[in-house]
Parts: C-alpha cells; structure tokens; sequence
C-alpha cells in the first residue's frame, strides 16, 4: 500500500483563530436568518412616519 501524505492543517499557526472566526460568521447567519424580519421592524419602528399632508 502507497502511504498517501494528508495535510489536515493542524500545524497552521491561525488555526485557533480560523476556526473561531468561522463559527462565528455561522452563528451571525444563523441569527440574521432568524431574526432579520424583527430587526428590520423594530429599525422601521424608530424612523420618523412622514407626514401624510404633503
């Protein structure tokens, strides 16, 4: 059998930060996916309704 060389990446000195910064941009889409439509309500709520007599 051919030992076959596989590189996992363990030795990548930013391992530690690529995974953390991965799961957080997971988690962020995660949140925007479930509560973007209340977000962008509760945003519509704080804007000032123009007036309807002009």
């Amino acid at each position: 059998m051919f030992a076959l060389p596989l590189h996992t990446g363990t030795e990548h000195p930013n391992l530690l930060l690529m995974v953390v910064s991965g799961l957080a941009a997971f988690a962020a889409g995660l949140g925007v996916g479930t509560f973007g439509t209340r977000f962008r309500e509760f945003l519509r709520g704080l804007a000032p309704e123009p007036d309807a007599a002009e």
